[in-house]
């Protein structure tokens, strides 16, 4: 990752563009400060795309588990995992 301030920034442009280009990130100071990050596209697209979230996933993954006849873990698989005694009781189903 490399660091250059807005007047380096502005003298070496093309040469920050192609650092991008091949994955290095170049952050961009102004007064030490950090106020921007120059990157390539594929990485600007991987994070600007929103991702599932996990109660998504899990529901994706037990419906392909069962369509694929699979065992995963159930209520009984947990059951005896911690003591649980004093504590309220979790309803895995």
């Amino acid at each position: 990752m490399s660091e250059v301030s807005i007047a380096e920034a502005k003298n070496h442009l093309p040469r920050l563009v192609q650092q991008a280009e091949a994955g290095d990130v170049v952050r961009i100071t102004r007064r030490g400060k950090q106020v921007a990050v120059l990157m390539s596209e594929r990485s600007f697209e991987r994070l600007a795309t929103p991702g599932h979230d996990l109660a998504a996933f899990l529901k994706s993954w037990r419906g392909e588990m069962h369509a694929r006849k699979a065992e995963y873990p159930s209520a009984v698989d947990f059951k005896n995992l911690r003591d649980n005694s004093g504590r309220k009781q979790v309803d895995w189903e």
